[in-house]
Formats: C-alpha cells, sequence, structure tokens
C-alpha cells in the first residue's frame, strides 16, 4: 500500500473511493481525478537580470513573473542561434537574420496552444498558427547582419520567416505575420 502521504490527500481518497464504485461510474471518477492532478501549479525559469525584451503568457507550463515568461537578451542569447540570410519586402538586399528559433523558445516555456497572438512594441497585433513553429524555421531575430538590432531598425526582436528557404513563405499571408519589434506573445 502507498504512504498516504505520498499521494495527496484528496486523490488518495478519490482513489478509494473509486475502488467501491461500478465499472464506468470508476473510470469517470479516474479520469477526473487524472485530470485535477495534472493541473500542476506552473514551474519557473531563470528570472531575467536585464531589461525585459520578450514577454510570454497564456498557456504555458513555466513563468518567472507571474504568470508570464519575461526574457532578456542575455536569456535569448544563452539559448541555440539560428542564422540565414534572406530577402524581404522591408530591406532593398538580402539581410542575415540571428537568434534563437521561435519552437525554442516555445519548448523552454512549455507552450501547450495552438495560436500564438503576437504583439509589437507599436501594438500591431496578429494570430499565427503555433504550428508554423514546427513546420518553418521562425526566427526571433535578435541581430541583423550580425549587429544588434535598435528599434528604430525594427528591433530588439523580429520574429522572421526564411523566405528564400520555400517559395510558400514569399507571400502576404507569411509577411503579415512577421512582426518586428516584437513585445509579446500570448498562448492561446
Amino acid at each position: 500500500m502507498i504512504p498516504r502521504r505520498a499521494v495527496p490527500a484528496g486523490l488518495a481518497r478519490t482513489a478509494l473511493q473509486s475502488a467501491a464504485l461500478p465499472g464506468r461510474r470508476r473510470a469517470l471518477v479516474c479520469i477526473a481525478a487524472a485530470a485535477i492532478s495534472a493541473r500542476a501549479p506552473a514551474q519557473t525559469i531563470a528570472a531575467p537580470s536585464a531589461v525585459v525584451v520578450l514577454s510570454i503568457g497564456g498557456r504555458i507550463q513555466h513563468v518567472n513573473q507571474g504568470e508570464r515568461a519575461a526574457f532578456d537578451m542575455p536569456m535569448l542569447e544563452s539559448l541555440p542561434q539560428q542564422s540565414f540570410t534572406t530577402k524581404t519586402p522591408w530591406f532593398k538586399q538580402a539581410r542575415k537574420f540571428t537568434g534563437p528559433l521561435l519552437r525554442d523558445v516555445l519548448n523552454l516555456v512549455g507552450a501547450t496552444g495552438t495560436t500564438l497572438r503576437i504583439a509589437a512594441l507599436n501594438d500591431y497585433r496578429i494570430d499565427v498558427p503555433a504550428d508554423d513553429s514546427r513546420r518553418f524555421d521562425v526566427t526571433l531575430a535578435r541581430m541583423i547582419d550580425d549587429k544588434p538590432i535598435t528599434v528604430r531598425e525594427k528591433g530588439p526582436l523580429f520574429m522572421i520567416y526564411p523566405f528564400d528557404s520555400d517559395a510558400a513563405l514569399r507571400n502576404a499571408l507569411y509577411y503579415s505575420r512577421s512582426v518586428w519589434q516584437l513585445k509579446s506573445i500570448d498562448v492561446l
């Protein structure tokens, strides 16, 4: 027998009570108990030590500021970095973009939603399918041509798709999903 303190009191009682219930009802009680136990409190990630440049909230499991995950630039720099060169509608020539992959950042915070509500410093907002982060190497660029991106130059973060890697990305839909001056992501 499992010691009572090893199992949360409510779950132990529910499990013991469900043993006396008939088949279907016992199964429903067990499923409900499992669902309740799955709602564990959000785990924390390291707190930012510099100015916060990105805030992520919504359906995430790992937080460091209330119910959100806040990132400063050193935190983003410590993640694996992706670089690619691509042409965009916003620059006359192809530019090199460098930063962590969006999917890596979402994995770090334990994102579980299907939609990402992206917001920029100028209050531009767009909903993006979370699946884009798995299908494409969407990058949270923190550098353009190996230089930090200033706010004046569309920074400090620029969520960008690798347009030249797939012809299907070179259209208004994906251009609109690329967000410069990125400030927040809410996982829905």
